[in-house]
Order: C-alpha cells, then sequence, then structure tokens
C-alpha cells in the first residue's frame, strides 16, 4: 500500500495475486489505531512494518488498515469502531488512548496494545504480564523506578537543583510521578505539577512554568509529548527551561537530555508481536513484552545557550550527543 493511502487513512482492499488453482486466499488485516496526527502516524507505520517483516510477514503478504485521531481523544472511540466493521484479524491500538478505545470497542477481536504509561495489571487489563487472559496483549512500560534516572541525570548535569516542575498529562497517568517524588525528598529537590491536556496549553503551561523559574522541568510520558518533539522542544527553548523527558525525538529537537524507550524499536516488537497473532497465538497466552532498546540523549547545543556545562561523563554515556 502507498504511503499516501496511510496518510489519508483508506483501506482500500489490496488482494493478493489469484493462485493457479483459481481459488482466492484471503489477505489477513490489521487495524491500525494511532491516535495523533497522521503525518506522525505514518513514520511508525513504517517502524510498524519491520517488525512484521522480522516475524515473517512481508508487505504484500499482508494489508493494513490505519486511522488517525489527529490528538483529538474523543475520535479514537469512533474510529476503533470503524476499524472493527472492516473484520480486521488483529486491531493494533497506539497509547493508553487509543487501547482503552479499542477494549470498549471489542472483547473478541485480538488486541496488541503499545502502552507507556498504563499497568496493564493494576489496571485490570491483564491477568498477569506471562498469561494476560483476555484478548490483549502488547508492550507495556510502566516503571515508577525509571524516574530516578531522570533525577540522577539532572543532579550530575545542574549539582545546584532544588526545584523541579513536573508537566503531566492527567489522561495519560503516569506511574513515574509517585516515584518522582519519592526520590526527590532525600536530594532536597522540591517538585510541583503541573497539567497539559490539549497541545494549545502547553504555551500557557511553559510561561507559567518559567514564572516560578525551576531549575529543571521533567515533561512526563503522554501522547501529547510523544507525537509533538518538535512543538514542545521550541516551546522548551523560547522559555529557557532546562528539560528531560522519556522521548529522544524531543531532546534531538531542542530539549536538554532525554532519557527513555527507543519509539521506532519499540514500534518494531509491536510489529513483531502482531505477527505472531496473524500467526495463530492468542493474546491470552501472548506474554506481555516490555521494550528493549533505551536511548540517552543529550543536546549539548541547548545546554550551551543555557549556560550548562555538560559532564564529561554523562556526554561519555550518552548514545547520541547533539552539537
Amino acid at each position: 500500500m502507498k504511503r499516501r493511502h496511510f496518510v489519508a487513512g483508506l483501506t482500500a482492499a489490496a488482494v493478493l495475486p489469484v493462485p493457479a488453482s483459481g481459488q482466492s486466499r484471503k489477505t489477513p488485516l490489521i487495524g491500525f489505531l494511532f491516535p495523533g496526527p497522521a503525518a506522525f502516524g505514518t513514520n511508525r507505520l513504517v517502524n510498524f512494518r519491520e517488525g512484521l517483516r522480522y516475524s515473517g510477514w512481508n508487505d504484500e503478504q499482508v494489508e493494513i488498515a490505519a486511522r488517525f485521531a489527529e490528538n483529538e481523544a474523543a475520535k479514537n472511540g469512533p474510529l476503533a469502531k470503524e476499524l472493527l466493521e472492516l473484520k480486521p484479524d488483529v486491531l493494533v491500538a497506539i497509547a493508553a488512548v487509543a487501547v482503552d478505545a479499542a477494549r470498549a470497542a471489542t472483547k473478541t477481536t485480538p488486541i496488541i496494545a503499545f502502552d507507556l504509561e498504563t499497568d496493564p495489571v493494576a489496571g485490570g487489563i491483564a491477568a498477569s504480564l506471562a498469561h494476560p487472559g483476555g484478548n490483549v496483549s502488547g508492550l507495556y512500560f510502566d516503571f515508577p523506578e525509571f524516574s530516578t534516572k531522570w533525577m540522577e541525570l539532572l543532579k550530575e548535569t545542574i549539582p545546584q537543583i532544588k526545584s523541579v516542575i513536573v508537566v503531566l498529562d492527567p489522561a495519560s497517568p503516569s506511574p513515574q510521578l509517585k516515584g518522582i517524588i519519592t526520590v526527590a525528598g532525600p536530594l532536597n529537590i522540591a517538585v510541583e505539577s503541573m497539567e497539559v491536556r490539549t497541545m494549545s496549553e502547553f504555551d500557557d503551561v511553559f510561561r507559567a512554568a518559567r514564572a516560578r523559574r525551576p531549575d529543571a522541568v521533567m515533561i512526563l510520558s503522554s501522547p501529547l509529548v510523544g507525537m509533538n518533539p518538535r512543538r514542545i522542544a521550541d516551546l522548551t527553548v523560547a522559555y529557557r527551561l532546562p528539560t528531560i523527558s522519556p522521548f529522544p525525538e524531543l531532546a534531538r529537537a531542542g530539549g536538554l537530555i532525554a532519557y527513555g524507550v527507543s519509539l521506532p524499536g519499540a514500534i518494531r516488537q509491536v510489529g513483531v508481536m502482531t505477527g505472531k497473532v496473524l500467526k495463530g497465538s492468542k493474546p491470552a497466552e501472548l506474554p506481555i513484552e516490555r521494550p528493549t532498546r533505551f536511548e540517552l540523549v543529550v543536546n549539548a547545543k541547548t545546554a550551551k545557550d543555557l549556560g550548562l556545562a555538560l559532564p564529561p561523563l554523562l556526554l561519555a554515556r550518552a548514545d547520541e550527543v547533539i552539537e
């Protein structure tokens, strides 16, 4: 399927060549629900296809019907139902808001989820990581302990740090906030949280954060952040806020530091898991996976603009340094 078909969200049915016997064979269909913009989601579809190929499904052997909610949360429910009307063999849902919409729309169609914020067991999505037990499996990352690394990186970069503002999306409740507050206490770092619900609110939030003059800003995981790294990085630069986030793309775009999941690598994992379902694996018995690749990206140019001297050991550990 050509990329422009993905952008438009079309689902023209591609049929495999008719075998010599004259009998047509069914092409497996994957529904792909993405809560962000099509311009961003098409890149993730490329990564997803790579995972499918790794699991043995070449492009001509499988059809993908993609829908993009364009950062409008209310669209995910109707789009999930629209995809289910196509009777896909598996429904792939990217981010918690899309996963919730998919789960609300079907209890029978296999769902492969990609969710960086939710605890699937505590959230009632799976009976256990090893045996989910329902129609949902996928890739989850909900480690509160990961926030310890962010605090350590900030302390290493800004030794005199005394205050941090945490920007979070209440629609994507992050388990990391509790970990941040826990680790900040012994370090004598004051933590204040600020909520952002839409992209249009980021400007006001960063303006208010700047007025409080924090030593650093920590931006927690949310589809809003992960799918709009350039816009958010531009704001952090404009308001001269040293930021750390779990999205490497944000540091590449102008944020100070990012340490988190490699999104292309994680989406490839989702593609591999989806391929297993197409081969007969049931989500009920397909173990939930964790991301396997993480990246530390440091923006030396931003540090220089902010008057920060990056520690040599930090630069040596970084997977990528933006000069």
